[in-house]
């Protein structure tokens, strides 16, 4: 069993990870009023955010962003709430941080206890929710540390690997925007509902977590319009450079066409001036540095150097 519950005064707290069939059965007897759409939706990692509103209780799905670090990518991180006129209800996988150190704070210390379920259930379901969102902004600190040190390397020459960071970066912020984004209709859902569930001053607390999502998705999009202007600067960059490198390889290509030509007439078997004449390979190579020099001049002359 992975079920955990926390009760003070008369608010419980009851926290899943990783439901197993016995836990939802469990929970399924205490709470038999739960639908069995809702109970099934917790045992799927797949369910997208989405609000449920029922005669006793709200059945909410959100995603929060995860870091995995070895595919270098935010990836949603389930969490499902029930909340009630008494109780609220977690399930999640135990990956995301706040929520596990929420629930351990509270079984451990009574002040915590206290500042969480004191409230009732209406405040310990903000809580949650608003410490949630909040942790989103250290992860899109780090996107922006990321972005400056993409700016500071773009001019480097190994540019092969700031395109290589550009792209990974570009994927985690696509993921992260589409995170935020997937809440906002979730919170806005909350703040304009009309359920006797939820206590009419917490129109006001939600519009603030919505606020917070709004500055979120606002950061990502920043982000994600930096990184595009970065990706096509680097292409330009890589472009320039290729050029630079075919100018160079072309004059090379064209000084040595004369000096080709030169060196298959006189590799001839016939008879052609100066073949027998002992200084013939001198005046040959003197002629192929002379036309190399007249070319060279040339090229400068005509900025193509």
């Amino acid at each position: 069993m992975t079920t955990r519950a926390i009760t003070h005064e008369s608010t419980t707290w009851i926290d899943i990870i990783h439901p197993s069939a016995e836990d939802v059965a469990a929970l399924q007897r205490r709470y038999p009023h739960f639908h069995p759409l809702n109970l099934e939706d917790i045992r799927s990692p797949i369910e997208r955010p989405k609000l449920d509103q029922d005669d006793d209780y709200l059945f909410l799905v959100m995603h929060f962003p995860l870091w995995d670090a070895r595919d270098e990518l935010s990836r949603p991180s389930e969490v499902d709430f029930f909340l009630g006129s008494d109780y609220v209800v977690t399930v999640h996988n135990g990956a995301l941080k706040p929520l596990v150190a929420a629930f351990e704070r509270c079984r451990a210390d009574e002040d915590a206890r206290e500042e969480l379920l004191g409230s009732g259930a209406n405040h310990l379901f903000h809580a949650l929710i608003d410490q949630l969102v909040d942790y989103i902004f250290p992860i899109l600190n780090k996107v922006d540390r990321r972005v400056h040190a993409i700016e500071d390397a773009l001019f480097e020459s190994n540019a092969k690997r700031v395109i290589q960071e550009i792209a990974f970066l570009r994927r985690d912020i696509i993921s992260l925007r589409r995170i935020i984004r997937g809440q906002i209709p979730i919170i806005l859902q909350l703040e304009t509902c009309d359920h006797p569930i939820l206590h009419e001053d917490m129109e006001e607390y939600f519009g603030d977590i919505a606020d917070h999502l709004f500055k979120l998705r606002d950061i990502a999009d920043e982000n994600f319009e930096i990184i595009n202007s970065f990706a096509d600067t680097a292409d330009t960059l890589a472009g320039y450079r290729i050029n630079e490198v075919m100018r160079i390889l072309t004059v090379i290509s064209v000084i040595m066409l004369p000096l080709t030509l030169i060196s298959s007439i006189y590799g001839m078997n016939i008879n052609l001036p100066f073949a027998d004449d002992p200084r013939a390979f001198t005046m040959a190579a003197g002629i192929m540095f002379l036309i190399v020099i007249l070319m060279l001049a040339w090229f400068r002359k005509r900025h193509w150097l």
